[in-house]
């Protein structure tokens, strides 16, 4: 017996219409589809019609006939039966082989959609997703559909099929007794199968969330492992992750358990009904109502019938876990996005640059509000600091511009077109940014660079890393731009992952810049290197500053001091120092601290 691969995510009752969703991934092929079907029908008549050349065979050996007819008749009909196999083997081969581009094309289209979709998908679903599940989540889903495609179509029909052709015919031919026989053993173990995998469902499950669960934190721990070295808790990882290895263990363990019981079931049913049909045919042999061919045939029938029916458990078990994972899979694309495009919205038009941020309000929660009626603008070429104490709600202006939120209330406008009204794509098209914590993709120097516009040429991305003042460093590199750079840029400094970050920019060329943060993770040397590059980069664009450090913006147009989530005062540096308020206080703290 198998053990099953795609394992039950719920107890509820299979959602059938999972069938209709795959429907028009099979339009794409009709023919080939048909083509298929015929193989199909065809390997199963030359199937059913095998025991009965076999049943000829054995006839014509056993009667006392001259020497020459022992010689000629059992040749032909074995010449026949050997046809008959080899026929029946080929246009299976012939089916899998035309039906396998159909299953290949559906989980390839199936799993761009799944990919594009999460990417439309907004940042809170992202922010609270389990990576290693996720992924689990998606790979049993775009596997299952080959799965479904192909079993259902070429295992579950022709075995149903195939039975209905042998009782049909035992009926015909030898009564009632040996057909009713045959139904009964099969709606027995249909019926037993189906009781018994409904029974197991909460052990398969079980499996199921305990592997996702394992999967979930050895990729959080590995994500993580520059913490994890921080405060020296391999042993306190290694001990977590044993403890969800054990109760994948456990599950496992009742899993098996529960097998034996259904496959034992399974073959008890089986073994009863053979038993049943050869003494039944044994009886008739013996009575002289049937020939040693007649034995012989209703021996193969029940093999050729049960061989399959005991491959119908397996794949009745695997359909209905892969359903249920498909169903995952549709209920994940089901997922509308709480931040999308307005029907036919038109592309952003940017021709100054100005930005105007109109009585904003915004909360991730409703019981804590961010923004409170935050409202300034920033004028075509202006670069605009935004400071305050942790928590006053600066990033989060950066986020509802590159609206990975929508505001609650005001709105977002630049050059008197709002945000919303516009595509998400056309909106982030027109911004570029440096963000505080630059992530880049385990690829070469090169290629992330070049991520930012991948159609550039290799005489543009070259003159962004000249213009990020990266050249030194790259000339550094024994292997110069092909360098890789490790998962999330892990082996680059921070200065020099947001010299990266700048280059990007660069060759987005942008007329909006944004910085988050960009220099609040540097030291004194890497920060003044890193702010001269971005005054640099800044010259002639509309640019929001988001500054820690209020040292890094003193030469701004515009100075906003955030308080709780309001705009409490604004200026430019000389002027919010005579004014003795917050920004006044902030810039005492932080100039005792660079004292101290």
């Amino acid at each position: 017996m198998r053990r099953s691969k795609f394992p039950i995510n719920d107890d509820k009752p299979v959602n059938w219409s999972v069938f209709w969703q795959l429907l028009p991934y099979l339009k794409e092929f009709r023919s080939r589809v048909l083509l298929a079907l015929l193989c199909l029908v065809g390997a199963k008549l030359a199937s059913v019609g095998m025991p009965f050349v076999l049943k000829h065979v054995v006839d014509d050996l056993n009667l006392s006939a001259p020497q020459a007819a022992l010689i000629t008749v059992p040749i032909a009909l074995i010449i026949a039966y050997g046809l008959l196999r080899l026929f029946s083997v080929l246009a299976g081969e012939i089916r899998d082989t035309l039906f396998g581009r159909v299953t290949e094309r559906a989980m390839r289209r199936l799993g761009l959609k799944v990919f594009e979709h999460l990417h439309k998908l907004d940042l809170d679903f992202h922010l609270n997703r389990q990576t290693g599940g996720l992924s689990r989540d998606i790979e049993r889903g775009t596997t299952g559909i080959g799965f479904l495609m192909r079993f259902m179509v070429f295992n579950i029909v022709p075995t149903l099929l195939e039975i209905g052709l042998v009782a049909g015919l035992l009926l015909y031919n030898y009564g009632v007794s040996f057909a009713a026989v045959i139904m009964l053993s099969v709606v027995t173990y249909v019926w037993f199968s189906v009781k018994a995998t409904h029974w197991r469902t909460r052990y398969v499950r079980e499996v199921n969330q305990a592997d996702s669960s394992t999967n979930s934190r050895a990729i959080d721990s590995l994500l993580n492992y520059e913490t994890v070295k921080y405060f020296n808790n391999e042993e306190y990882e290694a001990s977590r992750y044993d403890q969800d290895l054990a109760g994948w263990e456990q599950a496992r363990r009742k899993n098996r358990l529960s097998l034996f019981v259904l496959n034992g079931g399974q073959a008890f049913v089986i073994a009863a009904a053979m038993t049943a049909m050869m003494w039944m045919a044994a009886s008739q042999v013996a009575a002289g109502n049937m020939t040693l061919g007649d034995f012989v045939l209703i021996n193969a029938f029940t093999m050729q019938i049960f061989m399959p029916l005991n491959f119908l458990g397996f794949v009745y078990r695997e359909i209905r876990g892969a359903l249920a994972n498909i169903e995952n899979l549709f209920t994940l694309l089901d997922k509308a996005p709480k931040v999308s495009d307005a029907k036919d919205c038109p592309s952003l038009q940017v021709a100054k640059g100005h930005i105007h941020f109109k009585d904003v309000g915004f909360h991730y929660r409703p019981d804590r509000p961010i923004l409170r009626g935050v409202d300034f603008s920033i004028k075509p070429g202006q670069r605009v600091a935004v400071v305050g104490e942790s928590g006053a709600g600066k990033s989060t202006l950066v986020k509802l511009l590159f609206r990975f939120y929508d505001v609650v209330s005001g709105g977002i406008y630049i050059d008197g077109q709002e945000i919303r009204q516009v595509s998400q794509s056309s909106l982030r098209k027109a911004i570029g940014i440096v963000p505080q914590d630059t992530v880049l993709f385990n690829d070469t120097l090169y290629e992330n660079v070049r991520y930012a516009r991948p159609q550039a040429s290799d005489e543009e991305v070259k003159e962004a890393f000249r213009l990020a003042h990266l050249e030194h460093f790259v000339q550094s590199l024994p292997d110069g731009y092909q360098t890789m750079v490790g998962e999330r840029g892990l082996k680059l400094s921070g200065g020099e992952k947001q010299r990266v970050a700048i280059a990007r920019v660069i060759l987005k060329r942008p007329p909006i810049l944004l910085f988050d943060e960009a220099t609040s993770s540097l030291d004194s040397q890497s920060e003044g290197a890193i702010l001269a590059a971005l005054r640099e980069v800044a010259q002639g664009h509309t640019s929001l500053v988001i500054a820690h450090r209020l040292s890094t913006v003193v030469d701004a147009d515009n100075i906003l001091v955030m308080h709780q989530g309001r705009i409490v005062e604004q200026g430019q540096h000389s002027a919010l120092l005579s004014a003795n308020g917050h920004y006044a206080k902030l810039w005492q703290i932080q100039q005792q601290e660079a004292n101290s």
